[in-house]
């Protein structure tokens, strides 16, 4: 089953009266406020549910709401789930309930994204959380598989491109240590909480990996996109401690992070995707600018 299957406002907002229902919360008025991988909702008493489109997503889900548990422990600044028995099935997809931080969501600065991230390579998590090795093809590959919008043209571009890719990756020199990574850390996933702290969220791509991959999207969307000033990327890696653009491998996670994103939007089928995936294809064939590439 595709991402995009099994899951529409209509079904969602049945799975998220469900999932109330279940642990006893009051799901009356449940606000929709995302549809992507997770359709997420804004419940009464500061309470945020989130229901996973892929209905196979319950190893994932336990997974987040160990981390975020874990965490928690650790006095960390990340979403905090609601201490209920879950995840929960709701209609076959996974729900999990978290404590919401902000009623609007307001990013946190370059800089603050920088602090959050090397306050969390510190961590070390432990074994029971059982968190899985990085494994970037076979993550691409799943998007790939799940596009809908790629002609096949620009589908046999793109496949030609990741399999150029996983070559250069398997020889990659990589400079930090393994350790702990959030697996898709940029401002966008770190949010101001009501006392404007910054406090990380999205944990579903957590796993054990080089720390580069935490990174490479502040350098992409500094270089290739203009979405971050040369001043705040180089605030960025004067708190990290590590300048990845200076790295040989930069290009590879960076032209990886690309395509990743671009097949990510490649699983909608709204026109508006569409022709957004379309002009992302054509500059990465081309090499040409990416700076009117859109925010979605």
């Amino acid at each position: 089953m595709s991402q995009a299957e099994g899951l529409t406002e209509k079904t969602a907002l049945e799975a998220a009266e469900i999932a109330c229902g279940k642990v006893g919360i009051d799901g009356t008025g449940a606000e929709l406020i995302r549809m992507g991988s997770n359709a997420v909702f804004r419940l009464k008493g500061q309470i945020i549910l989130r229901i996973a489109r892929e209905r196979e997503g319950f190893k994932s889900a336990r997974r987040q709401v160990g981390v975020a548990r874990w965490l928690e422990s650790e006095d960390y600044p990340a979403n905090r789930v609601l201490d209920v028995r879950q995840p929960v099935d709701a209609l076959g997809h996974p729900a999990t309930f978290w404590v919401s931080v902000a009623e609007k969501e307001a990013y946190a600065s370059v800089a603050q994204v920088a602090e959050v991230i090397r306050d969390l390579h510190k961590l070390q998590a432990p074994d029971s959380l059982q968190l899985e090795q990085k494994q970037p093809f076979d993550e691409i590959a799943e998007r790939l598989n799940a596009a809908r919008s790629l002609s096949g043209n620009d589908e046999r571009f793109m496949r030609q491109r990741i399999t150029e890719l996983s070559h250069q990756y398997a020889e990659l020199q990589f400079l930090l240590p393994r350790g702990v990574i959030h697996g898709d850390a940029n401002i966008g996933n770190v949010i101001l909480t009501r006392d404007e702290a910054p406090c990380l969220i999205d944990l579903d791509s957590f796993c054990i990996g080089p720390r580069e991959w935490d990174l490479v999207q502040t350098a992409l969307f500094f270089e290739r996109f203009g979405w971050h000033s040369a001043d705040e990327y180089k605030r960025f890696v004067d708190i990290y401690g590590f300048d990845i653009m200076k790295w040989s491998g930069y290009e590879t996670l960076a032209s990886y992070r690309e395509i990743s994103m671009t097949l990510w939007l490649a699983a909608s089928e709204t026109e508006k995707a569409a022709n957004e995936v379309r002009k992302r294809v054509i500059a990465i064939r081309n090499g040409g600018d990416r700076r009117d590439w859109s925010a979605f």
